[in-house]
């Protein structure tokens, strides 16, 4: 099992920057993909970016360029470094992880077993 915590997320105006950090504990955790997504429609969240055991990144088309997913092995902590901001990027954000091996939708939310608390992201123009 894995436990993750969110951190990072606040009020920014739009251009402005932002780095969200999950903390990852629990056996094997480092054995995981982990992903960062954020609430879309009811009962569903877009994926945002994920990283895999190689340091493969896989980016939504919404962020690409602006976002950057990263991980730091000794600290069991993976990072969402988020530029260039915009109000349509505001929503509350997840950290998720599931086994690792390869999937046809890297970002589909439904394939992720571990959800943290979610951290807020709020963006004004």
């Amino acid at each position: 099992q894995v436990h993750l915590v969110e951190s990072g997320g606040g009020a920014v105006q739009a251009g402005g920057s932002l780095r969200l950090s999950c903390s990852a504990s629990g056996s094997s955790s480092r054995h995981y993909v982990i992903g960062w997504f954020r609430d879309d429609s009811p009962g569903r969240r877009e994926g945002v970016a994920v990283i895999d055991l190689d340091d493969t990144t896989t980016y939504a088309d919404s962020v690409k360029g602006r976002f950057i997913i990263s991980k730091d092995n000794a600290k069991s902590t993976i990072y969402l470094q988020m530029n260039n901001l915009k109000p349509e990027d505001s929503s509350m954000y997840y950290c998720a992880a599931r086994p690792a091996g390869k999937v046809a939708e890297p970002l589909l939310f439904a394939l992720f077993d571990y959800w943290g608390q979610g951290t807020q992201v709020t963006v004004s123009s």
